[in-house]
């Protein structure tokens, strides 16, 4: 969920947080971390049909905590309730492919980036459609609640005349793409293209136009926190530290996607 042009606000709470987490030297010993998890978006979470969480997050998270030698506890939740649960302590942290958007630092604070994905329409092959209101006007746009492309969709597409959907999960986006109640998704490309197409149900369908970049969607992925809890963030950005200096993150993603999805320094 990537931007290349980020607000400099945006830009200075990040550079913040960061400094934040790393004056903590001396952190505290973790014992236990609950994420919560949306198992309905492969491949970055779902379900086996014996009812096992698997996917790159769920690896990611399995390996923060083995590094700082904690449990992990896995809590499913829809993604559009995530942040209220989070500031209710149902869990302890939001490891479901959560970019950082200006709106939601001001809920709550996020770890390093971990990762860097795109944003892109679904569409049926040949429709030709592109991801601008002129292009979708008077087409039905299916999104995930709660996600930056619902809040762009809202923004940019709705009043110019495009029907924008919300769903409750990716599963039911996706079903009533193929069943024709949508025209289009706009969802995480590299979940598209590594998920849903990469299935008999999606091979009627493709990425669509060009990838969108805007502050709305922000500047990549990360693990969301309570605000001021510096013990977890300091040890989760210190466990991906060494994740990437091992070589250990770089492998977990391999098994995922074809392009190299960390953050670009």
């Amino acid at each position: 969920m990537a931007s290349s042009r980020l607000t400099a606000r945006l830009r200075q709470t990040l550079a913040l947080a960061v400094l934040a987490g790393c004056a903590f030297g001396a952190q505290a010993k973790i014992d236990q971390v609950r994420f919560a998890v949306d198992p309905t978006y492969p491949p970055f979470e779902s379900k086996t049909p014996q009812g096992k969480l698997v996917g790159f997050d769920i690896d990611l998270g399995n390996a923060l905590c083995e590094q700082m030698q904690a449990k992990c506890v896995w809590v499913e939740s829809q993604f559009d309730g995530m942040i209220p649960a989070l500031k209710a302590r149902k869990f302890d942290a939001i490891l479901s492919d959560m970019g950082i958007t200006e709106e939601r630092l001001k809920q709550i604070d996020f770890t390093v980036p971990l990762y860097d994905t795109h944003t892109q329409l679904i569409a049926r092959k040949g429709s030709g459609l592109l991801p601008t209101a002129e292009s979708l006007k008077g087409k039905t746009v299916g999104v995930e609640q709660g996600t930056v492309q619902e809040r762009y969709a809202l923004a940019k597409w709705q009043p110019h005349g495009v029907q924008v959907v919300p769903y409750g999960d990716q599963a039911q986006v996706e079903s009533d793409l193929i069943s024709g109640r949508l025209d289009v998704v706009f969802t995480d490309a590299a979940q598209a293209a590594n998920g849903f197409l990469k299935h008999p149900q999606g091979k009627d369908f493709e990425l669509a136009g060009p990838i969108v970049q805007d502050p709305i969607i922000g500047p990549g992925t990360a693990i969301g926190l309570r605000k001021g809890d510096t013990e977890l963030k300091t040890a989760l950005d210190t466990a991906f530290a060494e994740l990437k200096k091992n070589g250990t993150f770089d492998k977990i993603q391999k098994q995922y996607f074809a392009t190299d999805i960390s953050i670009q320094q």
